[in-house]
């Protein structure tokens, strides 16, 4: 059998990728190998984008924090332009908080070197490359942060956000201190990566286990087959289009 990855038409894996397939198995068949792509990205992904916008603008002019919120506000307008409901009004009020929190929390820092950095991770034994976008990195003093959006503070960072950011500290070299700042609407918290080392190998494991899925069959239904999904899963309830998606290949 040829490249698996070539085979069933993807290009290249991400993090979010890995742990879509490692948290929801069923879900990243759908999406990566039957091409059943979900409903879009809901209210919550956007707030993260709007946020980011905000905060990116103010560390790297200097703008006021009106100037920022305002950045914030209409890039969320622009992102939920056909999206309505209590999810959205709920986003909506938390992006100029946590703008505010988020520019606090970061001000210190100064401008970033670089916004949105693309990594190309290349991997012994992987048919495709690992590819990522980092959020701010200020290359003289050796920091690379990744912002996360939330409405409940975390007390460290997640073990699906720390294979990412390991992702990061790899690809641009290993020598960075590499950060993930959390971000609510009334505090936040930033956390130092610790093992990245251990985290990218986990990463990997995960990708090379998504290798070997793929080498079984050329046919993609029969990869379907060895997997029943969680119908409880946030990624299916979490977006109509999909829970019908499932319905449709699995019956369930």
């Amino acid at each position: 059998m040829k490249n698996p990855f070539e085979t069933h038409g993807i290009e290249h894996l991400s993090p979010s990728s890995i742990n879509l397939y490692a948290a929801a198995p069923a879900v990243f068949l759908l999406e990566k190998v039957l091409k059943k792509r979900s409903g879009g990205v809901g209210p919550a992904a956007h707030r993260g984008t709007a946020v980011e916008h905000g905060i990116v603008h103010g560390l790297s002019t200097g703008a006021d924090l009106r100037e920022c919120q305002d950045k914030a506000r209409k890039e969320f307008s622009t992102l939920t332009a056909l999206q309505s409901g209590d999810k959205v009004d709920k986003e909506t009020k938390a992006v100029p908080d946590m703008v505010a929190v988020g520019l606090a929390e970061l001000r210190s820092y100064g401008p970033p070197s670089s916004t949105q950095g693309k990594v190309v991770h290349h991997v012994d034994r992987l048919a495709v490359p690992i590819l990522g976008y980092y959020d701010l990195e200020w290359e003289k003093k050796g920091i690379l942060i990744d912002i996360k959006t939330t409405h409940a503070l975390p007390s460290r960072i997640s073990t699906a956000h720390a294979r990412q950011v390991a992702l990061y500290h790899a690809g641009r070299g290993g020598n960075l201190d590499c950060r993930l700042t959390y971000v609510t609407p009334k505090k936040s918290a930033t956390y130092s990566l610790e093992n990245p080392e251990e985290h990218l190998k986990s990463l990997i494991n995960m990708a090379y286990a998504i290798q070997r899925l793929l080498s079984i069959s050329a046919d993609p239904m029969e990869l379907v087959g060895l997997f029943a999904p969680d119908t409880e899963s946030f990624y299916v309830t979490g977006d109509p289009v999909t829970r019908q998606h499932v319905f449709d290949v699995w019956g369930v």
